[in-house]
């Protein structure tokens, strides 16, 4: 009974969001997992080293497995609608989740408003209702590892289940590695010394780690895929990263999550309850530490310094907002401090408060954006099944004006990624070309302003347009020997 009202309560608040946000959009890391997925059921080695490929997570390629079979209840013949809607369910759940643990998180570790703020807080931020509605991955890793500093606060030094979840986050994000291994040490450092139990820890501290490599190496042949493959993406595409970034780029990232009221309310909340209630704090403070030094090592290494990967401190900086707001409820009746710490937590409300016009101008300017998005993708699922399909398998390669569309028509033609081909990485002579049929649909949908090419290719000479939408324009040039259907 109390299972089914937690699920119903989760369901309850994923619907909530969705309505919030209007649509959701499956992001193009995840859609490669579930093309990558599709071709390990099909018993084909996935196409991992296509030009500008993602990092192939484990825990997403898996999800890309299980979902695949949906493909066969796509409606209109067409590949992977069912998978991307499952997907985008998840997405929700995952986003509902989110907000769940850090509310736990207040709760365990002050007073149910803390919790209540927090989660308020952290499901109002526009990058956060982005990053879930778009599916990406990093929304469940947060709320593996923020569930596991769940059961280290209600059951401390509880060592396996924590460790549980942090592998499986650890096959998300290689963040939680390092969580794994503090962790271990700080229970040998606390007086642990069976050394079956310890041998137990370690092994399954180091599961996540092991099961990544030897994914890459069983999909890739590499077991450095992932690392290598992500840097080398980084460089082409010129994101930042190293070290030397992190100081200028880290802040600027967190406050664009988090905005300045809430920046202001975690600072306070942490030094007031470092001062008058230390015991509280220490679990938060830590795996704030934790999460920024593990991030500060991935760019160190070479690895991309994007804002989703701040999405854990993020979470715990809304926690500590809460605590400055509410914190004080946690003295005792009568104690002198109290009065100063409320004070600042009015403050902190009213800046809260303040800040709520911007802050619901931000949800909505994405309520929109998302919207536009979703329009534009229809009319491009609409070239591929409305009869007869004018994008279709069978006069391929498929060439699109660069990487963005290019694993969602591979999942939706059930083609291989390299068979849909990005005109910024090369011309084709044969095939179909689809581009956007004007200015503002490229800027609206396949141009990323952090790319360096803004160009979109117009068609090769030889290909001629045979239809389109308001949206998309397809050309076509196909070998006499092919015969051009209309699907799957």
């Amino acid at each position: 009974m109390r299972a089914g009202r937690f699920a119903a309560a989760i369901g309850a608040l994923a619907a909530a969001v969705w309505l919030v946000v209007g649509t959701g959009l499956v992001n193009y890391d995840t859609l490669y997992s579930l093309v990558w997925g599709r071709e390990i059921v099909q018993g084909r080695p996935p196409d991992v080293d296509v030009a500008v490929a993602p990092t192939p997570h484990p825990l997403g390629t898996l999800l890309g497995v299980l979902l695949s079979p949906l493909s066969i209840l796509s409606h209109h013949g067409v590949h992977g609608d069912a998978t991307t809607t499952v997907t985008l369910v998840i997405a929700f759940i995952a986003l509902a989740l989110l907000g769940w643990v850090v509310y736990a998180l207040g709760a365990a570790w002050f007073d149910p408003w803390v919790g209540v703020l927090g989660a308020l807080i952290i499901l109002t931020r526009q990058p956060v209702l982005d990053f879930g509605a778009r599916a990406y991955i990093d929304i469940p890793y947060v709320v593996l590892v923020l569930g596991a500093l769940l059961l280290e606060t209600r059951r401390p030094r509880c060592g396996i289940p924590v460790l549980a979840l942090l592998a499986v986050a650890g096959l998300i994000r290689p963040e939680a590695w390092l969580f794994s291994v503090l962790y271990v040490a700080h229970l040998v450092w606390a007086g642990e010394r069976d050394r079956a139990r310890i041998a137990s820890l370690v092994a399954v501290a180091a599961a996540g780690p092991v099961l990544w490599l030897l994914t890459d190496w069983a999909i890739a042949g590499d077991p450095l895929h992932s690392l290598t493959g992500t840097r080398d993406t980084a460089q082409d595409l010129g994101r930042p990263t190293g070290i030397g970034q992190v100081p200028r780029t880290a802040p600027r990232r967190l406050g664009e999550i988090l905005r300045e009221p809430v920046l202001l309310g975690a600072i306070g909340g942490l030094a007031l309850a470092w001062l008058w209630l230390r015991a509280r704090v220490r679990l938060a403070l830590a795996a704030g530490i934790v999460s920024l030094l593990a991030f500060t090592l991935l760019a160190a290494a070479g690895l991309p310094i994007l804002g989703r990967y701040l999405l854990l401190p993020a979470s715990i900086g809304a926690v500590l907002c809460g605590v400055g707001a509410f914190g004080w409820r946690a003295l005792p009746e009568g104690d002198r401090r109290r009065r100063p710490w409320a004070w600042f937590g009015a403050f902190v409300l009213v800046l809260l408060l303040v800040f709520t016009p911007a802050q619901v101008s931000r949800i909505r300017n994405l309520r929109h954006a998302l919207a536009r998005q979703d329009q534009i993708q229809d009319d491009l699922r609409a070239l591929v099944h409305a009869p007869p399909g004018l994008i279709t398998p069978g006069c391929a390669p498929v060439g699109v004006p660069n990487h963005r569309p290019v694993p969602l028509l591979a999942l939706w033609l059930n083609l291989e990624p390299r068979l849909v081909v990005s005109a910024q990485e090369r011309r084709t002579a044969r095939g179909t070309y689809v581009r956007p049929a004007t200015p503002t649909v490229a800027h609206d949908y396949i141009l990323d302003p952090r790319d360096k090419d803004q160009s979109v290719s117009p068609p090769p000479a030889t290909f001629h347009l045979v239809g389109g939408n308001r949206s998309w324009l397809v050309y076509k040039r196909c070998s006499p020997d092919v015969v051009v259907h209309s699907g799957e």
